[in-house]
């Protein structure tokens, strides 16, 4: 597939959701573009027919793309460019058997996720999602010396379980704002000591899960979803937590069993969680919805104007790298 060949505006490139207005008029400017104007996630039978429909398929996490789908006969799109950087949500191996090419958005969401990750914590620690439902309910009686206190954040110790570009930037603002001290466990990696995107120096490497979740005050997950992470926070491990500890996920949902977590809360075993994704995303736990120590966001992570507009752009540069020669930059 290539530009020099090919009039762009015969290629049809399919979004399965809706994208920031800036992203769609440059979709629509270049590409035979058909959009879902519904922004309802598309069923598995509406996705096998983009695959038969479209040259190029612009996708998200919401998308379940399973081997069924890639198994599909008569598939015509040969690009499935995701917006955003996981693709858990896509079976890898059945796509690059269908002969597809997958991208990614990395880089641009780094910021706006560690900010989130940052703000659960506080929202944890100090119990503001608690505190702004009892306002809501007007029993609020005014300020009380020992009412519903919280714990502070500076001094404390955080533990990163993964400690790529996200995990890093939560270490650079925790250790710069707060004070915090930094441990963190990933594999040896030398990305990890690139001074663009190094954590902060005082950062310390612990061998093994176990001792991080020991020593941590707050534990913030940044791992990716394999199935080597799935339910890594399960009821052994959350039992290796201090019972003053907090847990905060804004990686992927499944790397913590949400029926463990629930008990470790119930029963205080963990002091509390901030949450931004979920096992079985967009459903939540019911059990969790009713419990005071748990902090619930709905997949905020990256949603700003400006990283989502850059989600949508820097995905949209590689559907116009393939187009132009088949080749993309964030090649998954």
């Amino acid at each position: 597939m290539s530009a020099r060949s090919t009039d762009t505006k015969q290629i049809r490139v399919v979004v399965t959701r809706k994208m920031p207005a800036a992203v769609e008029a440059e979709i629509a400017s270049r590409y035979d573009a058909l959009f879902n104007k519904t922004d309802v996630a598309l069923a598995p039978d509406q996705l096998k027919q983009v695959l038969q429909q479209a040259d190029i398929v612009m996708t998200t996490v919401t998308d379940r793309w399973s081997e069924e789908i890639f198994n599909t006969p008569g598939i015509r799109a040969r690009l499935l460019c995701n917006v955003g950087v996981g693709v858990n949500h896509i079976n890898v191996a059945a796509a690059k058997r269908a002969g597809m090419t997958i991208s990614n958005t990395p880089d641009v969401v780094t910021d706006d996720t560690a900010d989130i990750a940052i703000a659960l914590m506080l929202m944890t620690m100090r119990r503001l999602g608690e505190g702004e439902r009892h306002v809501r309910t007007g029993v609020w009686g005014g300020l009380r010396p020992t009412f519903m206190l919280g714990r502070t954040l500076r001094g404390k110790t955080l533990g990163i379980v993964g400690y790529g570009r996200i995990g890093r930037a939560v270490a650079r603002q925790a250790a710069a704002a707060f004070d915090m001290k930094i441990i963190y466990h990933a594999p040896r990696d030398p990305r990890i000591d690139d001074p663009a995107t190094a954590g902060p120096a005082g950062a310390e490497r612990v061998d093994s899960l176990e001792t991080l979740l020991a020593r941590a005050d707050v534990v913030s997950l940044h791992c990716p979803a394999t199935p080597e992470t799935r339910h890594l926070m399960n009821a052994r491990t959350l039992a290796l937590m201090p019972a003053h500890a907090y847990l905060v996920n804004t990686a992927r949902g499944d790397v913590v069993d949400e029926a463990a977590l629930t008990s470790a809360l119930k029963e205080r075993k963990i002091a509390g969680a901030g949450l931004d994704v979920y096992e079985f995303e967009p459903s939540v736990t019911a059990e969790l919805m009713e419990l005071e120590n748990v902090v619930l966001l709905p997949h905020l992570g990256s949603a700003t104007i400006e990283t989502r507009t850059n989600m949508g752009m820097r995905a949209l540069a590689n559907l116009d790298s393939f187009v132009a020669d088949g080749t993309v930059t964030d090649l998954v």
